[in-house]
Order: structure tokens, then C-alpha cells, then sequence
């Protein structure tokens, strides 16, 4: 049955291509059915985070009205860069299968390697600077949140 559906999401990312998008696809499924399927809109929406994988996930969350897929799989064309596989952590799927490597991809011009090597550098040493500002008012959002007794934990 896997195979069946990561040829979907294979099937996905080649007719992207043709409608002249990003070569990558994904389609989440839960008790064998298909919830939620998802292209590459990086282009087409001007959107950076239009990832398949992350186009998917926001789909069946809509569907099945949670923003987590507990009790679902993910399928995808090519291994995850590091953004989606960000996502699909918190999305908290069962299972992720993919098709190509990242190695693949990167030979195809999707080169992510860069993303890995950054997460490891000190924020203020990165390629794009990230800088921590003081502020006495820093940890208040965390604050309210601890003190909320009707919050929704994820």
C-alpha cells in the first residue's frame, strides 16, 4: 500500500512540473484513505513556504479540524527540507515515507544542505544575522501563557 501512495505523490510533483511549478508533492492519508494532498505553490503563490508537504499538512488539518495528524501518514516525492520537516514534527503524523533523498534533490538544483549547517552556527553568526534583543517584557507572552488554566497544549 505505501507504494501505491508515494507513486501518488510522485504523480503529484511530475504534473506540478507541467503546470509549471516546483517539482515536489504530498498527500496525507489516514486509514488508507487520502485526506489531503498538496504541490509546490512556492511560485505560482509567491510564497515561500508553500512547500508540498506544507500545503498537505494545512489541507488535512483543515479537513479533519485539528492541527495535529495523529493516526496519519505522510507521503512524499522527495525527502523534506528542513522547514517541512519542521512542520511535520509538530503536525505529529505516525509515519513519513519519501521517494528521492535530499542528495537527489540537491543534485536537481534543491540544494538544502546550507539550512542544516546554519540551524548548528549561533544565531548571530549566521548568513542572516539573528540578533537577540533585551527586553524586560520578554518572557510575558510565555508568562500569560503558563498562567492560562483553558489553554490548548500542543
Amino acid at each position: 500500500m505505501e507504494q501505491r501512495f508515494l507513486k501518488q505523490a510522485i504523480e503529484l510533483a511530475i504534473e506540478n512540473v507541467r503546470r509549471s511549478g516546483g517539482p515536489f508533492g504530498a498527500l496525507v492519508v489516514c486509514n488508507g484513505v487520502v485526506i489531503a494532498t498538496g504541490a509546490n505553490q512556492v511560485t505560482r503563490r509567491n510564497d515561500p513556504t508553500a512547500h508540498a508537504e506544507v500545503v498537505a499538512i494545512r489541507e488535512a488539518c483543515r479537513v479533519l479540524g485539528t492541527f495535529q495528524l495523529e493516526g496519519c501518514d505522510v507521503y512524499c516525492s522527495c525527502e523534506p527540507c528542513p522547514m517541512c520537516l519542521g512542520a511535520l514534527y509538530w503536525s505529529r503524523p505516525t509515519r513519513v515515507y519519501f521517494a528521492a533523498t535530499q542528495d537527489q534533490a540537491a543534485a536537481a538544483g534543491f540544494d538544502d544542505s546550507f539550512i542544516y549547517r546554519e540551524i548548528a552556527v549561533p544565531p548571530e553568526q549566521r548568513k542572516i544575522p539573528m540578533l537577540q534583543i533585551d527586553d524586560e517584557d520578554a518572557t510575558a507572552p510565555f508568562d500569560e501563557w503558563i498562567a492560562k488554566p483553558d489553554k490548548t497544549g500542543y
